[in-house]
């Protein structure tokens, strides 16, 4: 295979695919998805448990959410796949004064920024909320009614749809092997199947995204890190509209499985996971794990872990667990998309839009997302994120 390609995106997961749809909706000419496994979704993606929220600790993330819910909305409608959006919402407990003031601060801060959605609720809410719950210790709680839940793959399938039918090409069984850059800019790509001439390149690789662009020269410092999730078997008395439920000052949270046959997804990341792309199911997470879901939702006793929906993935995390997005320095025609920190499904339509309107028209013009270059880490200017979930 030897070809030609106007835009070149490394990834063809929701990220990369999203990029797609956007480049082909602005008109960008040839745009090519290389997908190193026989299918797409099989990384980042299809383990991705599907929760969006625009409840986020700093004004970027949530414009980044607010944006990418909007085109959710309508997501039917553009694409022809039904997203599975369910606006459920999310419930942030505080079970500490200090924890209410900070999500009274947050909420604050949210509406600010365009989400009007997001209130702060009492324990007596939160209690006819979520009747099951245990609320002895809560003592209030902030809550985001637009937040929920979608189904990862039908917006893959969605962005990717569209994408080709505008005349994009997404080549499976295709590794990038290096990116060539002359004097400072991109030239072209070498695959598997062969070399690719283009003068721009996407780096969508996910957790895998530093080695594309060590490929480049460019130093990314994103990191691999595993996540688990247990899926119980089926719980009915846990209603389908319940919340997203996530305690504050654990991370401990849990929801429903609405496309599991009805058990509660049990989440919580311990903060002494090491980085790297073991993909394997650590029981002794599981142990440490239920002790809190048993102590918030006593009733869960009575459920059985269920192995066919337990699983772990990986998340792309990046020092201040913000993402990298725009113009890689020193080489170009590379463009990063890059270290969403398990935020990458939730974001993706923005960031589709964001990349694709700075490749077009060589700026980002939905919103400034200058403050997420990759030159922030060498000067230091780390963003601090509360509630990393």
């Amino acid at each position: 295979m030897e070809t030609t390609a106007d835009v070149v995106i490394i990834g063809g997961g929701i990220v990369g695919a999203s990029i797609a749809y956007h480049l082909t909706q602005e008109g960008a000419g040839r745009v090519l998805v290389l997908e190193r496994e026989c299918v797409q979704g099989l990384g980042s993606t299809g383990r991705a448990t599907g929760g969006v929220r625009a409840q986020f600790s700093t004004p970027i993330n949530v414009q980044l959410s607010l944006h990418s819910l909007e085109f959710i909305r309508t997501f039917q409608e553009r694409t022809g796949v039904d997203p599975g959006y369910r606006a459920n919402g999310y419930l942030f407990l505080a079970t500490s004064a200090e924890q209410l003031q900070t999500l009274s601060r947050l909420a604050a801060m949210q509406r600010r920024h365009g989400y009007e959605d997001v209130h702060m609720v009492s324990r007596e809410d939160v209690q006819r909320m979520v009747p099951l719950l245990f609320t002895d210790d809560v003592l209030g709680a902030s809550f985001g009614a637009r937040d929920g839940f979608i189904e990862p793959l039908s917006l893959l399938k969605g962005f990717t749809d569209r994408a080709v039918e505008r005349g994009a090409q997404v080549l499976t069984d295709t590794e990038v092997l290096g990116i060539q850059v002359e004097r400072g800019a991109v030239h072209g790509v070498t695959t598997r199947r062969g070399p690719i001439a283009t003068r721009c390149v996407v780096n969508a690789a996910g957790a895998w995204a530093a080695a594309v662009a060590r490929m480049a020269g460019v130093n990314l410092p994103v990191e691999p890190l595993r996540r688990h999730v247990a899926g119980t078997q089926p719980f009915p008395d846990l209603d389908d509209g319940t919340p997203m439920v996530i305690e504050l000052g654990t991370s401990f949270h849990f929801r429903k499985d609405h496309g599991g046959g009805g058990g509660v997804m049990l989440l919580w990341n311990d903060p002494a996971e090491p980085r790297g792309e073991d993909l394997r199911f650590d029981l002794a997470w599981l142990r440490r794990v239920l002790p809190m879901a048993w102590r918030r939702l006593p009733r869960l006793r009575e459920a059985q872990v269920s192995p066919r929906r337990s699983w772990a993935g990986l998340y792309e995390m990046t020092p201040d667990h913000h993402p990298v997005l725009g113009k890689a320095p020193g080489v170009e025609g590379l463009y990063l998309a890059n270290g969403f920190s398990g935020h990458g499904v939730m974001h993706s339509p923005a960031t589709g839009r964001l990349l694709a309107e700075l490749i077009v028209h060589g700026e980002a013009r939905t919103m400034d997302i200058s403050p997420l270059g990759l030159e922030r880490f060498a000067r230091g200017e780390l963003m601090e994120d509360i509630g990393v979930l």
